[in-house]
């Protein structure tokens, strides 16, 4: 009977053929998962508005017809034409262009956290097709032993060494494992459809995975201290940075404001009278000066971004909290996945030793086919306890990756 073996020949051969299949699953992932195109696009719009806040404010143009014509020495006055323009204080655009490129480098963070977080994902769903994989191989070598067991058995009832109930257990035990084969592939299906539409492609495209996958003999070091630079973490220092650009913007907005204009009235000459300025046209230059006296709003926007920083920094301690907590248990989770494979490794070495055992038993004449099912149920339990330790390791390796890589 084959049985699936893990081999401990070093992670170096075997990340060759593992890593091809899936960094090219990553790959496309990356390059064409809708998720990720939509946070690319908020950052680009979320960049495009600096060229929104480089603006002045609006131009004033004004246009008046004296209905009662306003009789003045040089003439009446026919109509007004005035403009005007107001300018922010000095830095006020400087200070506005600042704030929303803050904006915008803590959403292009975003797009980092949903490219490692689709990466993680891919993994994890290719982990898991890899055990159903291996599971159904298990099983149906399984099946298949079945079937030389129950041709023993056929044979030891026509001798009178075994009763027909033996087989009969035999069957059922068969049809249990079919069962379990076949609930399998259905669930291979749907988590194929899981990848595939990570990589929005259509879910029948078919996934293929390696057919083996060993634990290393050595762990890598994980350096904890990179989780300071993790972009979740790094986001809420993008906010505070912008909290504290809002600051600066809102000083800014509580300056005056300085206008220039001019105002035009036309005026008629005044018949039957000559003198040097009859008819002569008004020309009026303006500047205005726009304070802020009431700036009970801008002392408010002060206090509101102070909360919003102190805000910020819970958020982000929260967050450590939960992302160390996470590492610590992918850690611990990792030892004990590589704890128990050697476990399942030992006891299906045992479990093989006792199935030698039955058959040469049989030799003898005298099989016990109770002992033979209850001891290819335990090398079946052992076989996918085996398979679990392995996808477990890789699982929380991949949390780990997404966590401090």
């Amino acid at each position: 009977m084959k049985r699936i073996i893990y081999t401990l020949i070093g992670l170096s051969t075997f990340s060759v053929s593992n890593a091809q299949e899936l960094e090219t699953l990553i790959s496309e992932a990356l390059n064409n998962n809708p998720e990720i195109q939509k946070f690319e696009l908020q950052y680009s719009i979320a960049s495009e508005k600096v060229n929104e806040v480089n603006t002045l404010p609006n131009t004033e143009f004004g246009v008046g017809y004296f209905v009662s014509e306003p009789e003045t020495r040089t003439g009446a006055q026919r109509f007004k034409v005035s403009a005007k323009q107001m300018l922010p204080w000095f830095g006020n655009i400087t200070a506005r262009e600042n704030y929303v490129s803050a904006l915008a480098d803590a959403k292009y963070e975003d797009i980092v956290i949903v490219k490692r977080k689709l990466m993680a994902s891919v993994s994890q769903s290719y982990y898991n097709l890899y055990a159903n994989k291996a599971k159904q191989d298990v099983l149906s070598e399984n099946i298949k032993l079945l079937n030389t067991y129950e041709t023993l058995a056929l044979t030891s009832v026509e001798v009178g060494k075994a009763s027909a109930v033996d087989v009969l257990r035999l069957q059922m035990r068969q049809n249990e494992m079919q069962q379990l084969l076949d609930v399998l592939v259905q669930q291979f299906l749907a988590e194929q459809t899981t990848i595939n539409k990570l990589l929005n492609r259509d879910k029948g495209v078919r996934v293929s995975v390696v057919n083996e996958l060993i634990i290393p003999s050595e762990d890598f070091e994980m350096n904890t201290k990179s989780l300071a630079l993790h972009p979740e973490l790094l986001k809420f220092d993008k906010l505070y940075q912008s909290v504290e650009q809002s600051e600066l913007l809102n000083q800014k907005e509580n300056s005056p404001m300085i206008g220039f204009g001019l105002d035009y009235i036309n005026v008629d000459k005044r018949p039957n009278m000559d003198f040097s300025d009859n008819g002569k046209d008004i020309i009026m230059p303006m500047v205005s000066l726009s304070i802020p006296i009431f700036n009970n709003k801008y002392k408010s926007q002060t206090k509101q971004n102070e909360l919003q920083q102190q805000e910020i920094l819970a958020q982000k301690q929260e967050r450590t909290n939960t992302l160390e907590t996470l590492l610590d248990k992918a850690a611990n989770d990792k030892v004990s996945a590589r704890i128990s494979y050697a476990t399942q490794t030992k006891n299906l070495k045992q479990a093989k030793d006792a199935e030698e055992i039955l058959i040469k038993n049989y030799e003898t004449g005298t099989i016990d086919f109770n002992d033979v099912l209850d001891i290819q149920e335990l090398q079946l339990k052992f076989q996918m306890n085996q398979i679990e330790s392995v996808k477990t390791y890789y699982v929380q390796t991949t949390i780990i990756n997404y966590l401090i890589k």
